[in-house]
């Protein structure tokens, strides 16, 4: 049997970016987190405060490395795999994964250092200022990324010259057409799913009687979050959808399950493209309603996928399930910060058994439908590799061969398996451990809330130096 380089480097990169994808989505959102915390600590110097911010940069400092790591191998697969596209798009991928490093990593290489370790060794004030630059530098990093991806998606500001493309307008290809909205949904996808593992972590807590007083205030503070965001975020996506449907029909065709143009199209619950056949071999769905959302008329017309030839379209079936996963999760998520709302009478919320292990299964439905919503973007442009210019085809290194390709697959595979059961095993221990060792009490009165934190064994330091406030 002949292996085929492209559809394994295909499966390649998709492997790679979907584990790696699930580390910055979280980090995104703590990091902000951390530095309300420590804004908070800081403000009122309530020690409960000061152990939410101390435990959760033990987690950050887990998952963030984890990221690192399996990022890393993404910028060496444009060489190794995607040589002709590394060549054509050189002149702007270059400089955008250049800019990252200098903005966002310096920043974070500069911070983050005096975020995990200078506690308790630099004044109050400076480890605040260190935890809100860190917060920042994932703000910047998810900006240059999300534009070079867009820009993938909606090329603009450029022209394909004797086989490279060559910038005519920087603002035009930073901030293309789809930037705005991708940009908008990535960073609300990453405060959601900070905000549901916060939640589910502090409601576990909360379940076996440990800090009950922090958590409840880390519980209180998610569900508040959650109630104005995942709505919120639900209107973002609309509006993507919106400017998907104006420069990538055939996305929205394949999202949607509709494979001929015309109006009043059924917005289907369930289905079962057949691609081949070209049609669905069953529908259960809602008369009109998929042009009344996309069009705002009820008999507003809806692009087919039919409307390209078959070697233009996308993998129907996978655009199409990947995105009820994740629409479904996401009105999901809005139901629990609801009932979350209703239960905050009388303080039910922290005592509710049932709610509490809602939660506990709740922080691990937003990775599920971020990676549902990276299938959707990545699988729903294909064939291109940029929309509309370049194929998959047309971008794969020409000399490499399927066995090769197999084999790195494989590799990066086992690597990342090493890579993933040591971080959980560890992120693991951070949680089990938990917060501040108590001393009989759930206020956290009888702890020095300025003690250090010592990321070799995690223990504070009764000798430290005092925290200074500046």
């Amino acid at each position: 049997m002949e292996l085929d380089p492209l559809l394994l480097s295909r499966l390649q990169f998709a492997f790679v970016v979907s584990f790696h994808a699930i580390f910055p989505v979280f980090t995104i959102g703590l990091a902000s987190y951390i530095a309300v915390l420590n804004g908070l600590f800081y403000k009122t110097e309530n020690p409960a405060w000061d152990r939410l911010a101390l435990f959760w940069t033990r987690v950050f400092a887990v998952v963030f490395g984890m990221g690192v790591v399996s990022g890393i191998v993404m910028s060496f697969q444009f060489g190794t795999n995607w040589s002709n596209f590394s060549y054509a798009t050189a002149n702007f991928m270059g400089p955008m994964l250049s800019y990252e490093v200098v903005t966002a990593f310096f920043l974070e290489a500069a911070f983050l250092g005096v975020l995990l370790f200078g506690r308790g060794k630099v004044p109050q004030g400076v480890h605040l200022f260190a935890s809100i630059m860190v917060a920042l530098g994932t703000f910047i990093s998810s900006f240059w990324i999300l534009s070079a991806n867009s820009w993938m998606q909606t090329p603009a500001g450029a022209e394909l010259i004797d086989g490279r493309f060559h910038i005519t307008d920087w603002a035009a290809a930073i901030f293309n057409p789809s930037f705005p909205w991708r940009f908008s949904h990535k960073v609300m996808a990453s405060f959601v799913t900070g905000g549901f593992v916060v939640a589910g972590v502090s409601a576990w807590y909360l379940l076996i009687g440990r800090d009950v007083e922090a958590n409840r205030r880390a519980l209180s503070m998610c569900l508040w979050l959650l109630l104005v965001l995942t709505p919120a975020q639900a209107v973002i996506g609309d509006f993507h959808g919106l400017n998907t449907l104006e420069h990538q029909p055939t996305k929205v065709a394949a999202m949607e399950g509709n494979w001929e143009t015309g109006p009043n199209v059924p917005l289907l619950l369930a289905a079962w493209p057949d691609q081949l056949a070209q049609e669905n071999l069953f529908e259960i769905g809602i008369p009109s309603l998929a042009s009344l959302i996309l069009t705002h008329h009820a008999d507003g017309e809806v692009p087919g996928i039919s409307e390209v030839p078959p070697e233009e379209q996308p993998p129907v079936w996978l655009v199409f399930w990947s995105f009820r996963v994740m629409v479904g999760l996401g009105f999901l998520m809005i139901g629990v910060a609801l009932v979350g709302l209703w239960l905050r009478r009388g303080g039910r919320v922290y005592r509710h058994r049932g709610f509490l292990q809602t939660l506990r299964v709740m922080s691990v439905t937003p990775f599920v439908a971020v990676l549902a919503g990276w299938f959707v973007t990545e699988t729903g442009r294909a064939p291109w590799l940029v929309y509309g210019v370049m194929t998959h085809a047309e971008g794969v290194t020409p000399s490499l061969t399927g066995g090769m390709a197999l084999f790195t697959l494989l590799g990066y595979m086992a690597v990342y398996a090493v890579v993933f059961a040591c971080g959980l095993y560890y992120l693991t221990r951070v949680v089990r451990q938990g917060m501040l060792p108590e001393s009989g009490d759930d206020s956290g009165e009888a702890h020095h809330a300025k003690r250090p934190f010592s990321a070799a064994n995690a223990r504070f330091d009764d000798d430290a130096a005092p925290t200074w406030r500046q």
